[in-house]
């Protein structure tokens, strides 16, 4: 019987060596005495679709024996793939979707990491993948699964990914190629082989003990991981803080870890006078919370507020990309040796709304309210690019950040400023009759993010909300209905599933 090639498929993301791999396979192949074949279809960005290598390995000696060459696919068919290696958690679920992964074929190997998508980061309200699913849902498929976070292995030996997905799938004995080979591979490339080489040992040995690991659950998140509510201190970090956590402590347990969040992300965006705003605002709203231990209404108030004090405008922007902290993650990932130089050149293109909004507030509505001021300035509003990594570039946006002791001032603050009062107010008349239409407004305030015209398009879908606000209170499904609408709102960025569930109220509404 003639034997069948091995079928291998790749799901890389831009820039995680996926190339480098599929080259490195090639080799150990022929090394070892395989025909090989690989095609690869890169996808679009590097965030939104992963670049799919196929490879097939076909032994010489069984071609020779046949005297023909063997006919290699050039794409993986559904069900058909012996082994398929994911960079990261939500490329393995993608593989999975595909078809790729069968629970009496395919060995999966994939890291646990997540590098979130765009549509993750983007998303109207909570988008990241349910990582606990994704890990049930490839235990349930795949005949047999290699999973740990290959990224925090590649950090911990200052390598890449592509040699720990190399060390696994050496360590997983999917292909029938020895060790030496793959070691071999990674010295002739002549690039940083002692940490590959350590990054790779170390992924052949856990993949090695992969299915004791995954009995025993190892897979599972741990006990201390981030999502883990962190210990609210007894003391602040320096004597004028004390105040603020004082304050935090007085408020009741249900909320305070959200409250002391918001604190931290206050001070952070202005200063401790407005993180001292924050709380006082909370406590009108704890004040009147009849929710029992729980506290659902100061709970979503304390998240909400948070986020919306602390809104998006140019200064924030940057005063983040300006951020020590930022470029030393850069540096960081990019895997920069101290003596070398690297640059980061940021893609800029402020619209005349954002220009006015950062001016004081009085300038700003002028500006706006004039169309000769408005095409001038639009003429200046082209896409730039900065390059903070220059003096010049650097004390620009530096500049712009400084601006941040005057943000009280501006247009965008007085604006913002005026929604957020609007929306306490109604929170407070609501909450003694209407507790959990209550609640759900104050939910609703996660559909107002970023800035530009994502900002633009969530205000118009909570403004929205806001005008069926009179009618829903005369309903006994009030509460119900304004999560629904919620939900139809963070449906879609257009607004279509929103505008549908408002044209259904609106019908009804005139029927009855």
């Amino acid at each position: 019987m003639t034997p069948r090639p091995i079928k291998l498929c790749i799901a890389a993301l831009g820039g995680q060596g996926g190339g480098v791999l599929a080259e490195w396979l090639i080799e150990i192949a022929e090394a070892e005495g395989y025909l090989a074949q690989s095609t690869s279809v890169p996808g679009v960005a590097q965030r939104t679709g992963a670049t799919i290598y196929y490879l097939e390995f076909f032994p010489r000696a069984e071609a020779q024996r046949a005297g023909r060459e063997p006919i290699m696919a050039l794409m993986p068919v559904p069900g058909d793939v012996d082994c398929v290696v994911g960079s990261e958690l939500i490329e393995a679920g993608r593989a999975i979707q595909r078809g790729l992964v069968d629970r009496d074929r395919t060995t999966l190997i994939a890291s646990s990491h997540r590098s979130y998508s765009i549509a993750e980061k983007s998303a109207m309200g909570r988008g990241a993948a349910d990582a606990e699913g994704l890990i049930e849902l490839a235990r349930g498929q795949a005949k047999r699964l290699i999973l740990f976070d290959m990224e925090a292995v590649a950090e911990q030996h200052h390598s890449i990914i592509s040699s720990v997905l190399l060390g696994a799938l050496c360590g997983s004995g999917v292909l029938p190629f020895g060790r030496p080979a793959f070691e071999a591979a990674i010295g002739k490339s002549g690039i940083a082989v002692a940490t590959n080489l350590a990054a790779f040992s170390d992924a052949c040995e856990r993949a090695g003990r992969a299915d004791a690991d995954a009995a025993a659950g190892a897979w599972r998140p741990a006990a201390d991981s981030p999502d883990r509510p962190p210990d609210i201190p007894e003391q602040a970090r320096s004597a004028p803080l004390q105040p603020l956590l004082d304050r935090v402590w007085r408020l009741p347990e249900a909320v305070r870890t959200l409250a002391l969040e918001g604190v931290r992300r206050a001070i952070d965006y202005q200063d401790p006078a407005y993180a001292a705003s924050y709380l006082s605002r909370l406590e009108r709203i704890s004040a009147l919370d009849a929710g029992g231990e729980e506290r659902p209404l100061s709970a979503a108030v304390a998240r909400g507020l948070a986020l919306w004090m602390t809104f998006e405008d140019t200064i924030r922007v940057a005063d983040l990309k300006t951020r020590a902290s930022r470029f030393a993650r850069v540096r960081a990932e990019i895997r920069a040796a101290p003596e070398q130089l690297f640059g980061i050149t940021e893609f800029m293109k402020p619209r005349v709304a954002e220009i006015a909004a950062t001016l004081p507030a009085g300038m700003g509505a002028w500006v706006l309210a004039s169309p000769r001021v408005s095409r001038w300035l639009g003429r200046m509003t082209g896409g730039r690019r900065i390059r903070t990594s220059t003096v010049t570039g650097f004390l620009l946006l530096h500049a712009l950040a400084g601006l941040r002791r005057w943000r009280r001032g501006t247009l965008r603050y007085a604006e913002e400023n005026a929604r957020i009062e609007d929306w306490l107010g109604r929170i407070e008349r609501l909450a003694p009759t209407h507790y959990r239409l209550a609640v759900e407004l104050a939910r609703a305030q996660r559909l107002i993010k970023g800035y530009g015209e994502t900002h633009e398009r969530g205000w118009r879908s909570f403004s929205a909300l806001l005008s069926r606000l009179d009618a829903l209170t005369a309903r006994a499904d009030g509460a119900a209905v304004m999560a629904r609408l919620h939900e139809a709102a963070l449906a879609d960025e257009e607004g279509v599933a929103l505008a549908k569930e408002l044209a259904g109220l609106a019908a009804s509404a005139a029927a009855a």
